[in-house]
């Protein structure tokens, strides 16, 4: 069976390849299908950096021990390679996470630690306390003494666990409408209760923390049966924790019921004061303008609920792919080539805008930025991001692309600026041409971004091929104009309020963390 598979898989590779060969690509261009797709380096790239790193949350080890391996694996390519730095973050080490419910029976729960939480000194036992719906806010005051020493639910208790799809897939019809409609009334119940407590969901951590709870817990759930996202605490000397909605949902029902529920819990990490934070910047010096730039951009950080696998680990390793193809296989480019892996993008597009900031030279003479940030899938939308020109260029850039690659991409031309969302919104501010290379979501915003099921095995390595071919044939095509592309910015249209949109403005990063989420 495996020499079958091997030789149906080489088959297919060998097809695919003679397919290509048949539409007469540019001969560079078919050089990059044949390497990109016979001698891919994605998934030893994926197995290092997810499964041997993990997770790359700014100010953590796993992110320096990041940095170094790719300046290590460009340095292999022959590719120049350094970390530029630009401030410093609150540097954090994850550690073990064990929470037991020890009362009414034994049960292991399924929690995580959220990223920035203070530890436990050592393991404890304490009841859980489940917030319940408030009518007024003198009601919340009341209540609140009774939180010391606890461990406070405060995220609403999902009372069906199925995702909707189920529900629509196998329920009668009146049963999805039911359900639906149940979500959404209890979803604005509890959200109203919150509003009336005077506090947020950022803010209301802290306040049972001041009046003494041992801990607080939450379960960010996707709708996706298995999903919640992880992102950060709102803790100070308390821990803070996740919780799967299946174990939360338990404990949520026990306390409510007035069977009150213990739990042990040990969450070890560790606050190391600062880390510095940075860029890994990857160059190839153009050998007749060295001083324009083409720049593959991607962020390098994640969360750490998983692996930062689809966010933005393929983004990475797209364009480490490109570039290590492009110097394989393009060497007399023109311009300076620079693949830029940025740090803080979650924070804020921090890496990027730091990046703006300090580069005024290059931002001046950039010829166009290709980021890619939403995921696994093959590349299917491209916006002219404001640029009125944009159709001019990007087009014929686009037409050299393997039909394969480009037949399902809709264009949209000269399109809107980006105002953030990922790092090309930084250098769009900066009035540089920068496209968002975006994905076929394969699920992207509710089971794998940001959550605890951001891992490995949810790559489709075959679209993130196709991505690099298509990322490495816009490059050579970019390189290949003679001058500067046009930067003239489209005359921008009015909003509901009949007010002209007006182009974003260059934001500075933020370079430290002291003020992070206040």
């Amino acid at each position: 069976m495996k020499l079958i598979n091997t030789l149906t898989y080489s088959t297919l590779l060998l097809s695919s390849i003679a397919i290509h060969a048949q539409e007469k690509l540019n001969p560079t261009v078919q050089n990059f299908v044949n390497e990109i797709e016979t001698n891919s380096q994605l998934e030893k790239m994926s197995v290092e950096l997810l499964d041997g790193i993990g997770p790359r949350l700014v100010g953590t080890p796993q992110m320096d021990q990041a940095g170094d391996w790719a300046i290590k694996t460009l340095k292999s390519w022959g590719i120049d390679a350094r970390k530029e730095e630009y401030g410093t973050w609150k540097a954090w080490e994850r550690g073990l996470t064990h929470v037991d419910m020890t009362y009414p029976r034994l049960k292991s729960i399924e929690a995580t630690q959220l990223a920035w939480s203070p530890a436990t000194k050592k393991a404890f036992t304490a009841d859980v306390v489940a917030m319940p719906l408030f009518k007024t806010k003198a009601e919340f005051d009341a209540w609140l003494p009774k939180v010391k020493g606890k461990i406070v639910l405060i995220t609403q208790n999902q009372r069906y666990g199925r995702s909707d799809y189920q529900y629509k897939e196998f329920g009668r019809e009146e049963l999805y409408k039911k359900v639906t409609e149940t979500r959404k009334a209890e979803a604005e119940a509890w959200a109203n209760s919150i509003k009336l407590t005077g506090y947020t969901n950022n803010t209301l951590p802290e306040v049972l923390e001041q009046n003494g709870a041992a801990a607080v817990a939450i379960s960010n759930w996707t709708g996706i049966m298995g999903a919640n996202r992880i992102f950060g605490a709102k803790t100070k000397k308390i821990p803070m924790l996740d919780i799967s909605n299946e174990d939360y949902g338990l404990l949520y029902r026990l306390a409510e019921s007035g069977t009150t529920p213990k739990l042990t819990v040990n969450a070890e990490s560790k606050h190391n004061g600062t880390a510095k934070t940075f860029n890994i910047v990857g160059e190839i010096k153009g050998k007749e303008k060295p001083n324009e730039y083409i720049i593959l951009s991607a962020h390098f950080d994640s969360w750490d609920g998983a692996q930062g696998a689809t966010d933005n680990g393929t983004g990475t390793i797209t364009m480490l792919e490109t570039i290590r193809t492009i110097k394989k296989l393009y060497p007399n480019n023109k311009r300076t080539i620079l693949i830029c892996l940025w740090g803080s993008e979650e924070q804020g597009l921090n890496g990027s805008r730091a990046f703006v900031e300090d580069h005024p030279e290059i931002i001046k003479n950039t010829q166009a930025v290709f980021n890619q940030d939403n995921g696994t899938g093959r590349v299917v939308n491209i916006n002219g991001s404001g640029f009125e020109k944009s159709y001019e260029y990007m087009t014929r850039w686009l037409a050299a692309t393997p039909n394969s690659v480009r037949s399902e991409i809709k264009t949209d031309f000269p399109g809107m600026p980006s105002g953030g969302g990922s790092d090309h919104a930084s250098f769009i501010a900066a009035g540089v041409p920068a496209f968002g290379l975006s994905s076929l979501h394969w699920g992207y915003f509710n089971y794998t971004w940001h959550t605890n099921k951001d891992t490995y095995d949810k790559i489709v390595f075959e679209e993130i091929q196709n991505n690099a071919i298509l990322t490495a044939t816009l490059t050579m095509m970019a390189d290949q104009e003679k001058d500067l592309v046009n930067r003239e910015k489209r005359a921008l249209p009015t909003d509901k309020e009949g007010k002209t949109v007006e182009w974003p403005e260059v934001k500075s990063p933020q370079r430290n963390s002291e003020n992070y989420l206040k």
